[in-house]
């Protein structure tokens, strides 16, 4: 190996989970963060946790409810040109 180009390893590390879950190992970086560790991972757990960092779930069920609350078939259509209808007399 050639000298001077690889980085420093460090053998003691903490590697944090988003859970609480604090475990020691080696690698090149100071401290390692993650949201999914042995501890909390529902393969590994049998509990089914739902993951969402971009809020995805709650687009969804925001775009359902949405969904639900208009009116459907052509009277949705009219419904919609009469408000812009409106919105556009205004």
């Amino acid at each position: 190996m050639k000298k001077d180009i690889h980085p420093k390893y460090n053998n003691k590390i903490k590697a944090v989970c988003a859970c609480g879950f604090v475990m020691e190992t080696g690698s090149v970086d100071s401290e390692i963060k993650t949201e999914l560790c042995s501890a909390c991972h529902p393969f590994y757990t049998g509990k089914q946790k739902l993951v969402d960092t971009a809020n995805r779930v709650g687009k969804f069920k925001a775009k359902l409810e949405k969904k639900a609350e208009a009116p459907k078939g052509k009277t949705a259509k009219r419904a919609a040109k009469a408000k812009k209808q409106s919105e556009k007399n205004q």
